[in-house]
């Protein structure tokens, strides 16, 4: 098993309001768009807004339904300055800033000035 993102299907709309992004998954995309490998190294799942959220409540429970959030790999140790929260015998992120942080310690992508 591999780390796996979950975000936000962009495009999604609230009542009348829309179409909407997820604004907290912005900076995670434009890391993945930055360093395209990274979609190689992890499973990038995007989700339809609305919940409960069954993707991300399968694997972390209906308390964690954030999005952006990522699932670390078991076995996975992070960084010890990242914050990690954990479920179950899963570890995950839901931070934004601490995503992008994993993910480029983690995978060796670029590191933000």
């Amino acid at each position: 098993m591999t780390d796996r993102l979950f975000m936000l299907r962009p495009g999604f709309f609230d009542g009348a309001r829309g179409p909407l992004y997820c604004g907290d998954s912005l900076g995670v995309e434009g890391l993945l768009s930055f360093f395209p490998a990274l979609r190689d190294q992890i499973e990038v799942h995007y989700i339809d807004a609305p919940r409960p959220r069954a993707e991300i409540i399968a694997l972390i429970g209906p308390d964690h339904q954030s999005a952006p959030v990522l699932v670390l790999s078991p076995g996975q140790t992070p960084p010890s300055d990242i914050p990690i929260k954990t479920a179950g015998m899963l570890h995950f992120i839901d931070d934004p800033e601490a995503i992008r942080l994993y993910l480029s310690h983690t995978y060796a992508a670029g590191l933000p000035a």
